[in-house]
């Protein structure tokens, strides 16, 4: 079995029944490579601090080539899965999506997130069904994390949001999707009926301050927990808090603060 094989085949592991795996999101490899040896099992990629950390904003508007060589640069330095946010795949047409989903894979990949934004849920399910054709068509395999925008971009009337959401769900996960990736739902009742409802892999992400605890999430059926962009916002700010005393003060006490604890990134990165 090849490598990215078997690591897909762990990444599934990771999501099984009863199993719940916190998935920080990284921009780069160092950030990679330092969320692996703080014991992350695998690691996640955020389109938007990706994107930000090569000086483009979020919204596909980082060159997918650009996209391409920052995986392959996560990838070469972890040895746990890596699932990149494809966002919506690049492309309106499932065909270039399922190929650019197996340019990812072909770096090294073994899942991706794939958005149906403010698009109709059928583009969505016909590019799940197309990633799917494809990569198994290349000799691959992908976990694809389906996500519906239904609370994030509040897209209905609040009391249609959860029967849409499930709508939805039943569609990707009849599409083939390998997980449900539902932003902006915090209800505890509400994520519990759409982990029963769907019965796929169900992704809480931490964007708010309103995501409940990790083991109440579990406890309501949550398999999948990741950050988003708030891991890069988390360090940007700490960043510049240090920088802003150094500016303003000419003291440098939170340069040393913040970068306590930080492993040696020479010796992180020089490993074989």
């Amino acid at each position: 079995m090849s490598i990215e094989r078997e690591r897909c085949r762990h990444f599934r592991d990771l999501h099984a029944p009863g199993n719940f795996v916190v998935l920080p999101n990284a921009w780069d490899a160092a950030s990679a490579r330092v969320f692996e040896d703080a014991g992350a099992r695998a690691i996640a990629t955020s389109s938007a601090s990706l994107a930000w950390s090569h000086g483009y904003a979020d919204g596909e508007a980082i060159p997918a080539e650009v996209a391409l060589s920052a995986v392959s640069e996560i990838v070469r330095v972890v040895k746990v899965p890596v699932s990149v946010d494809s966002e919506a795949g690049y492309s309106s047409k499932p065909e270039q999506v399922a190929d650019f989903v197996v340019a990812l894979v072909n770096e090294g990949a073994v899942g991706i997130n794939i958005e149906d934004a403010s698009d109709a849920p059928e583009l969505l399910a016909d590019k799940i069904a197309a990633i799917k054709q494809a990569v198994k068509a290349a000799g691959g395999d992908v976990f694809v994390n389906a996500r519906t925008d239904v609370y994030l971009r509040k897209l209905t009337a609040p009391e249609a949001a959860l029967p849409e959401t499930l709508a939805r769900g039943r569609r990707y996960a009849q599409a083939g999707a390998d997980g449900f990736f539902v932003p902006s739902l915090y209800d505890l009742s509400d994520l519990k009926t759409v982990a029963d409802e769907i019965g796929l892999p169900l992704n809480v992400v931490t964007i708010s301050p309103k995501t409940p605890p990790a083991a109440d999430l579990k406890k309501a059926g949550v398999r999948r927990l990741s950050a988003g962009a708030r891991t890069a916002t988390a360090a940007l700010g700490a960043a510049r808090r240090a920088v802003l005393q150094m500016l303003n003060d000419g003291v440098y006490d939170r340069i040393f603060a913040e970068s306590e604890g930080l492993p040696n990134l020479n010796a992180l990165l020089a490993r074989d």
